[in-house]
């Protein structure tokens, strides 16, 4: 179901409201994921097929890579208290290469 939700956000060029904008059900077969649509209540682009969506995999495989990097991003930052630390203590140049060498170390793919 993952991945029909990133061609789904691929195919707005949002993230929608998963709850209340569009209901995703997987009625598993036999052990095999079969994730569909439930109901489509977007008002800005109608319901796709899955053709249409299946147009988006690529995209939509670049956002949930991207997603990952900036997890890694955050968690490797530390929590702002960490930051404002680090800041106090070794100076804005020391700051900005440390945050620059922790987007190198996890680089988001190109949008």
């Amino acid at each position: 179901m993952d991945n029909l939700s990133y061609k789904i956000i691929a195919y707005l060029g949002r993230t929608p409201d998963f709850n209340v904008e569009i209901k995703l059900v997987d009625d598993m077969v036999n052990n095999i994921s079969n994730p569909y649509i439930k109901e489509w209540n977007a008002t800005d682009k109608p319901k796709p097929t899955d053709e249409e969506l299946n147009n988006f995999s690529t995209e939509a495989q670049k956002i949930k890579n991207n997603q990952t990097v900036l997890f890694n991003r955050r968690k490797e930052y530390g929590s702002v208290e960490t930051q404002l630390e680090f800041l106090v203590e070794n100076g804005v140049d020391s700051f900005i290469t440390r945050q620059n060498a922790i987007k190198t170390k996890y680089p988001k793919e190109s949008e």
